[in-house]
Order: C-alpha cells, then structure tokens, then sequence
C-alpha cells in the first residue's frame, strides 16, 4: 500500500522456529507447529528521519497497547518511471540508522519485526505496473537493494523479511526473482516472505522458495457500503476457502502481509482505496475489521494479520486522520483490543 498518490494497494509476520537456508541448500521445510495468529500492525515511513523521529518510541507503545505483538517496517526506494531499470534512495526513503534505531525501540517494546521493503513511483502510481525494459539491469538493481536490507535484518535481528511487495510486473519471472531469494538467504538466516496483492498472489511462481505466503489482503466485500458485520463476513467465505485449498496445494501457511480500510463510506467496496469518498465511515472500518477476524479466527492455514497502517507522523499525512487507513482513537481499534486483549 502506498501514500495517497497511489491507485491500488501495495501489514507483521509469521515466526517460523529454526527456519534457516541457502542458495546451496535450499529453502527450507515449513515448521509444521502450529502458531497462534500473529497480530501486527505497519508503522510506514514516508521520510528520512521518520523511525528516529521522538513519536517513534510513542507509535509503538501504541501499537503494542492494542495487543499486538508484531510490528511491520517499509523501507522505501523509488524510481521515476515504471521501465526504469534500477531504484534509488530519495528523501522518502527511511535513512539505515532511523531503521535500525526504530527496530531497537521495536524490540525493547517486545514487539517482534517484519522489514519488507517497498519500490515505488516518484511521482505515485501503483507499483505493479513496474515492467522494466531491461530486466537484467533491474533485477540486478534490485538485489543490491533487498540484499541491502538482509544485511541489516541480520544485524539489527530482525524476525521476518519480505523479499518483495506487490511487484506484479516482474513477480513471474522465476528465474530471476529465485536468484534474487537465494542471494537474500546469504545473509539473512530467518524467515522470508513475499507481500502479494490479492489480485496477484494466484500467479507467483515462487512460493516453495519462501516460509510463508504473503497477501495483501484488499479483496473488496460489497458492492455498496455496508456497516453489517454478517454480510461482510459471509462475503468472506468464497475467499477463505480458496486461500484454504491454495495454502494446501503449496504446504505453507497464508499471511495477510497487510490487510486495512479507511475511515470512509464505501471502503468494503474498494479496501485499497485512500479515496473512497470524502464522507466519514468509522463505523464501516469497525465491522470491516470484525468481519476479517471473525471470518478467518481459527482458520489452521491462516498465519495472522499486520494491519495497515497506525498514525502517519506529524505534519506528512495526505489523507486527513479522521478519513485515513489508521485505527487508532476510532472503533476499529476497539475492535482490535477486544480480539487481540479481551479489553476495549
């Protein structure tokens, strides 16, 4: 999910136990335990010294106030056009020692991390249209990028890493991105991931390679807007069940790498929207979020939900807070305390 600027969608992260590998060895065998669902929600970053910025310390104390237990990084590069051959650092880029600060900060919060870098557009646009003229020279690019952040997710312990978000212009090219992936397990031992949007994930070729499925979960629920919990929930059930028996065909569980609605009238029709309308919906953001953990509490092939997205930082915000992604101070998040705390 991006800013604002961005048409569609682009959420923390299963922990596997004892989940290592290598590009000589192969990835490596799911755990087979079962996990509780993991509870998570993403802390973005839109500028330089965002995560070491002082609100930082106050987020995540927020974050971990609603009972979650994980919390989800986006490390941002962007390039100017969607054939661009390689991706670059801009002021919108979270600088190495904020990340790094903020993952500290994370931990001694007992949060656990996800990092999963995003590519975006400068001037906006959705990232799946990125369909570089010169694969070599973008693939290329784009290990030095991830593997970049493997490095620091080994440094920095970082519990999950996401090799890629919502990259549907260049995600079936296997060949490619398993080179790619066995560069990331050089240096990063943990779990890996990738953060398929929903209309995507069925088109990956590459899922073995990884610990656990990745989606980003913004299927739309109703045709209008809808505050009834019970339809919502029903709306989910052609969609679980196809997750169900997709997580069966490749042994691994499903993650929603993220999973939101904004404050507005209208968002089950549209969840990857920032701009569904101009008018409130806090209540329709509630019973979206209860309808998502009603309909998949208990599910054995779900590994849980980083929600997108808490409070963007002062001052850099497109979208007002009463109409935006975030939870906080709205029913939604009393929503996320009953489930996740047994408190409102």
């Amino acid at each position: 999910m991006r800013r604002a600027a961005a048409a569609l969608a682009a959420a923390a992260a299963l922990f596997v136990a004892g989940c290592s590998g290598s590009g000589d060895d192969g990835p490596p065998e799911p755990d087979s335990r079962e996990v509780s669902g993991l509870r998570g929600i993403t802390l973005p970053s839109w500028n330089t010294d965002d995560y070491s910025s002082p609100q930082a310390r106050t987020y995540l104390r927020q974050i971990a106030a609603t009972g979650a237990r994980w919390v989800t990084f986006t490390p941002t590069w962007y390039q100017d056009r969607v054939t661009d051959p390689a991706m670059r650092t801009t002021g919108e880029s979270a600088g190495d020692d904020s990340l790094r600060h903020v993952i500290g900060l994370a931990h001694d919060a007992g949060l656990k991390v996800m990092v999963k870098p995003h590519v975006d557009l400068v001037k906006g646009g959705d990232r799946a249209e990125i369909r570089p003229t010169d694969p070599d020279a973008w693939f290329g690019a784009y290990e030095r990028f991830i593997t970049h952040y493997a490095h620091l997710a080994a440094d920095t312990g970082t519990d999950q890493l996401a090799v890629g978000t919502e990259l549907a212009g260049t995600s079936r090219d296997n060949a490619r991105w398993s080179k790619v992936i066995a560069a990331v397990r050089e240096s990063y031992r943990g779990p890996l991931t990738y953060a398929a949007n929903y209309d995507e994930y069925q088109k990956i070729p590459f899922w073995g390679e990884l610990d656990v499925i990745g989606i980003d979960a913004y299927w739309p629920l109703a045709d209008t807007a809808t505050t009834d919990t019970e339809r919502l929930r029903r709306a989910w059930r052609p969609i679980t069940e196809e997750l169900a028996a997709f997580s069966e065909r490749h042994h691994r569980k499903i993650l929603f790498t993220e999973a939101g609605y904004v404050s507005q009238r209208g968002t089950t029709t549209a969840p990857y929207s920032w701009t569904v309308s101009k008018t409130g919906g806090d209540a329709e953001q509630a019973a979206a979020y209860e309808a998502l953990l009603t309909a998949l509490d208990g599910k054995p092939w779900w590994a849980g939900v980083c929600w997108w997205m808490w409070d963007d930082w002062p001052d850099s915000g497109e979208t007002a807070k009463r109409l935006a992604y975030t939870p906080h101070g709205k029913p939604a998040e009393k929503v996320l305390r009953e489930w996740w705390t047994g408190k409102e």
